[in-house]
């Protein structure tokens, strides 16, 4: 059955809490078909202790989007029947800190607008209620704006949003799928920060890119930075 979708603004308020007392819990960790960003891939291959290829080949499934050539990336269930996460436990769940932004926004959706001319963003909210979801009938109501702040998704969106920007760009200046060159850089850029890395201070993949040396510095310990080169690059190399 399709969830009830309710267009909400920032500042609408909505009934919800999901905890060990609500009869449904982990329920929503079941029947899995996330996406993973590569923000989302970053805060958990380190919460992991893993590196990204480790993570990429331990956790994920990947494929290439029909349409547009990219990459995509999406969480392994843990159990071929259930589908269920494979960081869920009976207690909830084992990486909760670094959770997707997906889970994180649950039960809301997120998309943007840019404007072309000022590359303003404009949010765009809706509740997402689905049948089996006990936590809409709880009494804590907050707006969508506490719901984000308390989630810790400002990170997420910001990240997530350049990925955004990159599709956007894509879709106007490329359109049509992508050819296995560039979907490779895209993956290791934007995917498999690590290997980048190695790529970057090793080899000289970057060699003929403008980057600020304060930023390259940071990056050769700090993984946001390092995935902000890889946007920069990204953005580069379609512009070409």
């Amino acid at each position: 059955m399709e969830p009830d979708i309710t267009p909400l603004t920032a500042e609408d308020a909505f009934r919800f809490a999901c905890s060990p007392c609500v009869a449904c819990f982990n329920e929503c960790c079941r029947d899995l078909n996330q996406f993973l960003t590569p923000y989302d891939i970053l805060r958990l291959k380190n919460r992991l202790a893993l590196t990204s290829s480790r993570f990429l080949e331990t956790y994920t499934t990947q494929h290439t989007g029909p349409e547009t050539g990219f990459p995509v990336v999406a969480l392994k269930p843990a159990h071929t029947e259930t589908l269920r996460c494979p960081f869920v436990t009976t207690s909830g769940c084992s990486v909760y800190p670094d959770r997707p932004s997906s889970c994180r926004i649950y039960p809301l959706a997120r998309a943007i607008s840019r404007t072309r001319e000022t590359g303003k963003i404009t949010e765009h909210f809706a509740r997402l209620k689905e049948p089996h979801c006990l936590g809409h009938g709880q009494e804590t109501t907050q707006t969508v704006r506490e719901w984000v702040e308390k989630q810790g998704l400002a990170p997420y969106n910001e990240q997530n949003d350049r990925l955004l920007e990159i599709i956007s760009l894509k879709n106007r200046l490329k359109p049509g799928p992508l050819d296995l060159a560039f979907a490779r850089r895209f993956h290791l850029a934007l995917y498999d920060l690590d290997t980048f890395r190695t790529k970057i201070f090793e080899d000289g993949i970057l060699s003929d890119f403008d980057v600020e040396a304060a930023l390259l510095t940071r990056a050769k310990q700090e993984d946001t930075s390092l995935l902000q080169i890889g946007y920069a690059w990204i953005k580069s190399e379609l512009s070409k």
